[in-house]
């Protein structure tokens, strides 16, 4: 099977087809980065999607064997050193990235330092290979932020087994918060920049919950992100992309006045960003399973 080495301008993604089927796409990976998968209720990417494997490694051989074995179940980014690696990453926000230790100008351990530092890519588990398996090596590893290690030479099972594991952990302590309708970022197992990320987010979003017209592209301009940026980040902390997050947030306002009998109805419905009353009472009625009439009068 051949493999075209990625250029800086365009990328080669491997879809899961066989060999001709690969797909070149723009720096922008438009095929895949800015499709924001649709979830199930439990925040799992629902069968239309895949997850995206960012491979790291400036050995083609290597970076070859590891595409192989995993483009039947993922979508594979390959990128050829560090620095694209990085730019890759921000760009396509992986649900894994698999990175060599030895990589010119910016190797394993300081790409997993700059991942875990910029706030687009600090939840992103990251898999180091490496010939070094000694305690010291690995030690540095964690510090820096290495989530697990696949030790040189490894056979394919190995390798999809530690890449399935970690995409399984990830996904289920992320289930508990798919449907919550109120999100508290201590709650959330993650690093504290995520936890302020995610902080940063709910303040935004609670600041404008009168404007009927605020939207995940200005929640993503706020925070200085494209809208798969912030799709991908969210769906990959708490299992819910950012249009969930900012209904399920107008609601549970809307919820705590009804229960402080704060207003009518459509007073508290035009309060938190619902002019009209109808979709309103709809949008409540999914949520909570009963009107905001009868959940006043509780």
């Amino acid at each position: 099977m051949h493999y075209v080495q990625p250029a800086l301008e365009r990328t080669e993604v491997h879809t899961g087809r066989r060999s001709g089927s690969s797909l070149l796409v723009s720096k922008q990976y438009s095929e895949i980065v800015n499709k924001t998968r649709p979830t199930t209720s439990a925040g799992q990417p629902a069968s239309s999607g895949q997850e995206i494997i960012l491979i790291v490694e400036d050995n083609a051989d290597v970076r070859a064997y590891i595409a192989e074995h995993l483009q039947d179940r993922y979508a594979v980014l390959q990128a050829t050193n560090g620095e694209d690696g990085f730019a890759k990453a921000q760009e396509a926000i992986p649900d894994l990235i698999i990175t060599d230790v030895m990589m010119p100008r910016i190797d394993g351990y300081q790409l997993t330092k700059i991942l875990r530092e910029d706030e687009k890519t600090s939840h992103i588990p990251v898999v180091m290979v490496t010939a070094k398996a000694g305690e010291e090596n690995r030690i540095e590893g964690l510090e820096r932020g290495v989530d697990a290690y696949l030790i040189k030479p490894f056979s394919p099972n190995e390798l999809r087994v530690r890449v399935r594991k970690l995409i399984e952990m990830r996904r289920n302590l992320r289930k508990r918060f798919s449907t919550a309708t109120v999100i508290k970022p201590l709650e959330i197992e993650a690093t504290s920049m995520d936890r302020a990320f995610l902080e940063r987010v709910i303040a935004v979003i609670e600041a404008s919950l009168g404007d009927e017209e605020f939207s995940v592209e200005t929640l993503a301009s706020e925070v200085a992100m494209s809208t798969s940026q912030i799709n991908r980040k969210l769906n990959a902390l708490i299992g819910q992309p950012a249009s969930q997050l900012i209904r399920s947030t107008r609601l549970q306002r809307a919820a705590d006045l009804l229960t402080q009998n704060a207003g009518t109805v459509a007073e508290i419905a035009y309060r938190v960003g619902f002019s009209d009353q109808a979709h309103f009472a709809r949008s409540f009625h999914k949520q909570f399973e009963r009107s905001p009439s009868k959940f006043k009068q509780q």
